[in-house]
């Protein structure tokens, strides 16, 4: 069974976000995706980011419905910083004999890479699925070779969907008082207004 593992604040979580593990399960014969909101991204411990039962529940309303889409809170309820090569030996763990895990990121993420946590020892634990940016260039698999031995032979490259939506943009239609509509899900769009988050950004 091949099991997809979707990571992010989610703050909110959005449309693209949704068309992302559409196409990944689609293309990756995935038996389902997993939403896992981050609890402390280590990348973004300067940044204010929304409660984590707000975008929990964003998360919910989001993949209801959705049999193949299954929504993870290990993040969440693990202490401290979140590091991806964490979440996925946990998951890993669990994992029957014929199972593999596929860890979808952006370009940009892929990149970064080198940066990340014990780069090899997650591409040991997972195959590494990427899709594009917009206005991203394609990564340059040859440079992350050099510097993570076995990364391109665990890296599928996506040509598939070129989203244009960022949830910062959205925060920021929200503080100024436009409309959201079609960029987040019907039932998101109604949390975030009942519980009048991102007002104050």
């Amino acid at each position: 069974m091949n099991i997809g593992v979707l990571g992010g604040t989610f703050d909110p979580i959005h449309v693209g976000h949704l068309l992302v593990a559409e196409e990944a399960r689609a293309r990756l014969n995935l038996a389902e995706v997993l939403f896992v909101p981050a609890g402390q991204p280590w990348l973004r411990l300067n940044n204010a980011i929304l409660p984590a039962e707000h975008r929990v529940e964003m998360v919910r309303l989001a993949i209801a419905g959705k049999p193949y889409f299954k929504l993870s809170t290990m993040e969440i309820e693990r202490p401290g910083p979140t590091y991806t090569v964490d979440t996925m030996a946990e998951l890993h763990a669990q994992l029957g004999v014929g199972d593999e895990l596929f860890f979808i990121l952006g370009w940009d993420s892929l990149t970064q890479l080198p940066q990340w946590r014990e780069p090899s020892r997650l591409i040991k634990l997972c195959r590494l699925a990427a899709v594009p940016r917009v206005d991203y260039p394609v990564p340059d698999l040859g440079s992350l070779e050099a510097a993570i031995p076995g990364l391109s032979q665990q890296v599928i490259l996506l040509d598939e969907p070129h989203i244009d939506i960022s949830a910062s943009e959205i925060r920021r239609r929200v503080a100024r008082g436009l409309s959201i509509h079609q960029l987040v899900p019907k039932p998101v769009e109604r949390y975030i207004k009942e519980h009048g988050l991102y007002v104050r950004e």
